[in-house]
């Protein structure tokens, strides 16, 4: 089955941090860039962070430079978010993606509040 799952979402106090983790199958993952996006309430979905195929090359929305950086393990066909200092506008639903495919995760949410 091609699927992708999230995981390692939940609530952090601003300033603290957060791994996401992204689990694929069904296809053959170290062949493919990939992708974070997250989506706010009452906002569009917007790319958070993407990683080539070797994961050497990555970019990064300007908001979150600096502060989240993304990974992936081919050998695990697992690609990773590490948030940190995480603000309240981080909030939102995170998911992965790979664009080739139009394959989406069921998204995991993160809420960064006190």
């Amino acid at each position: 089955q091609v699927q992708l799952v999230e995981s390692g979402g939940g609530l952090v106090q601003p300033g603290g941090s957060l791994r996401l983790s992204c689990a694929a199958s069904g296809f053959t993952f170290r062949n493919y860039r990939m992708n974070w996006y997250r989506q706010a309430p009452g906002r569009e979905r917007a790319m958070v962070a993407t990683v080539s195929i070797g994961g050497t090359i990555s970019t990064y929305l300007d908001s979150v430079k600096g502060r989240f950086t993304v990974s992936r393990d081919n050998a695990k066909n697992t690609v990773y978010l590490q948030m940190n200092n995480l603000k309240p506008d981080d909030t939102a639903v995170y998911y992965c993606n790979v664009n080739l495919l139009n394959l989406w995760g069921q998204g995991t949410q993160v809420t960064v509040s006190s």
